[in-house]
């Protein structure tokens, strides 16, 4: 039986740090086969001390917290690594939560597909009270917000470009290097597309079950996708070739929109194509809202959907073009 470290970047979490060691706690996996590393940023909420309480109440399971004082998640996950003991490394986010059986079925989809990675389907929750929470955990898996990703919206079995909370061979981190620790974020698309590169297979299998907490407020959703876009900029700049048509589409939105308006101010008739553009981008994006309303019988979310999906395609496709100007970051290995 392979064993296995579990690593979780961290960055004060106090109010999910427990829950996600209490699922690690509770797998379907031996424990005497399994070690957790929590790379720590220097957390100053209780979310260290919670970590320490936790494993004196349960010293049946290894957990060992790791300072990362460069606070960013790929330094946390290499710095994890270099400690970790497993043959087999699953990351996971110290807001997520696995299934009882995750780690077991990682390991049957490794033996199964010889993949270089596996993962599967987040079930997305609220990260709060209220319409406007679960609004945005709705926004989150439809394929307006998610596009094809079939870890936020399912689907089959098979290859796919990336996947969340993956299962690695440890031979297939060394072999790809590791976390590049110049893009602080993207980090999981951009290691998997070098083992895409490098030959191996990144499987997704909807078996692999997790939930995530998605963000509260439209300003907490504003701020993550705009890191999201800013770095998939930054990262595009190497790798052209990664471009996806879903991750095309907000960038190409936000650049029409700023066009047809700098346009009009010498061409009239492009103020009309904006408001054609904008009219019919408004009603697909209501007509989604409703159709989730509808299904979920939930007419609170109506608005709260509506908002998010916009936030998330202006702030993503916007923070996208910054990022391509800015280039691939400097001092970033050449992988």
């Amino acid at each position: 039986m392979p064993t296995v470290s579990i690593i979780v970047p961290c960055h004060n979490e106090r109010q999910t740090i427990t829950g996600l060691l209490a699922a690690i706690l509770d797998q379907e996996f031996p424990l005497s086969e399994m070690e957790v590393l929590i790379a720590d940023g220097m957390s100053d909420d209780g979310t260290r001390e919670a970590v320490g309480e936790f494993a004196a109440r349960n010293p049946g399971l290894r957990i060992e917290l790791i300072d990362n004082p460069q606070r960013h998640i790929p330094a946390a996950l290499n710095r994890a690594i270099a400690q970790a003991g497993g043959d087999v490394i699953v990351r996971l986010d110290a807001h997520s939560v696995p299934a009882r059986d995750y780690v077991a079925r990682c390991l049957e989809t490794l033996r199964r597909t010889s993949a270089a990675n596996v993962g599967g389907q987040w079930e997305i929750r609220p990260g709060g009270p209220g319409a406007l929470a679960r609004a945005i955990a709705v926004a989150g898996s439809n394929p307006l917000g998610a596009g094809d990703a079939r870890y936020r919206v399912s689907g089959s079995e098979g290859p796919v470009e990336t996947v969340p909370f993956g299962a690695y061979p440890r031979s297939w981190l060394e072999r790809v290097g590791g976390f590049d620790e110049a893009l602080r974020t993207n980090e999981d698309y951009e290691l998997n597309h070098r083992v895409r590169t490098a030959g191996g297979q990144v499987w997704f299998d909807p078996a692999i079950r997790s939930t995530y907490r998605a963000r509260r407020s439209l300003s907490e959703l504003a701020s993550q996708y705009v890191r999201y876009g800013f770095w998939k900029g930054r990262m595009l700049a190497r790798y052209p070739e990664s471009l996806r048509w879903r991750q095309a589409l907000p960038p190409l939105f936000v650049l029409s929109l700023l066009g047809l308006a700098f346009s009009a101010i010498w061409l009239p008739p492009a103020l009309r194509l904006l408001g054609v553009e904008c009219v019919a981008y408004s009603g697909l994006v209501a007509g989604a809202a409703l159709a989730e309303s509808i299904r979920r019988r939930d007419f609170a979310l109506l608005p709260g959907v509506t908002a998010a999906l916009i936030t998330m395609h202006l702030c993503w496709g916007s923070a996208f073009w910054a990022g391509l100007l800015r280039g691939w970051p400097k001092g970033s290995p050449n992988r």
